[in-house]
């Protein structure tokens, strides 16, 4: 199954996590479990896409993610149905 994660800023966002989160999103990738990444031209956020087995793996992985582990970001995750 596919989820989106959507990452909105917090006014507590920290631009040092950034790095981190990239390196998280460069690991997923590497694992075979994300397909697409990339920000808001708002800078308000972004969303990746990943694959997991069920919602709850999901949101495991997505809260891994630095920016939520840093209180940066509200990480969202919705199960997706895209084609």
């Amino acid at each position: 199954m596919k989820y989106l994660v959507l990452t909105m800023r917090k006014p507590t966002f920290d631009d040092a996590a950034r790095a981190d989160h990239y390196a998280f999103l460069d690991e997923l990738r590497e694992r075979g479990l994300l397909e697409q990444a990339g920000p808001f031209t708002d800078r308000s956020g972004g969303a990746y896409v990943i694959r997991a087995e069920d919602l709850g793996q999901a949101r495991t992985l997505a809260h891994q993610d630095p920016l939520h582990l840093r209180n940066c970001s509200t990480v969202t995750v919705y199960e997706w149905d895209a084609t």
